[in-house]
């Protein structure tokens, strides 16, 4: 005869049980008997309202998701000879995104003869880097990929 665990509605602890006289004793109480720990031996089974159970495990379930801190990747697009007020402009949004939490993948675009002069890239993602070095840390050093550069930076953790 198999037989399990059994605590009942109000939490105490019935000791092991057969299955039937557990299921007779929540019949009784007006509740259903519900399996919380099968790996258990012998299984554990609680007295409880089911659909109560549930609701609560849901409820459980929709208060973690909502207390997790979910963050995008934002982008900003800049191109080699940008002006000092775009520039700035840029930096002001790059700032907003970091209070927010959120990572920000800056993309420098190169069109036409643009190509041949990388380096003048490579030393605005650097100025971007020294711009944002005490709010900001480099999560992807900057890189080549076809016609653009791409570097991305994450907030530091003691914001």
């Amino acid at each position: 005869m198999p037989r399990v665990q059994l605590v009942d509605d109000e939490g105490t602890n019935r000791g092991i049980l057969s299955i039937d006289d557990a299921i007779k004793l929540a019949e009784d109480s007006g509740l259903d008997l519900v399996e919380v720990a099968p790996n258990a031996d012998p299984p554990v089974c609680k007295i409880l309202d089911y659909g109560r159970f549930k609701f609560q495990t849901q409820k459980k379930a929709a208060e973690a998701r909502k207390k997790q801190k979910t963050f995008e990747v934002k982008e900003i697009k800049m191109r080699p000879n940008i002006d000092t007020h775009d520039y700035d402009v840029k930096m002001k949004a790059i700032k907003k995104f970091f209070d927010e939490g959120d990572k920000v993948k800056v993309t420098l675009r190169f069109r036409g003869r643009e190509m041949a002069h990388q380096n003048l890239g490579m030393e605005l993602l650097n100025k971007v880097r020294t711009d944002t070095a005490e709010i900001a840390k480099v999560e992807a050093e900057p890189k080549l990929e076809g016609r653009q550069m791409v570097m991305v930076l994450a907030p530091t953790a003691q914001r």
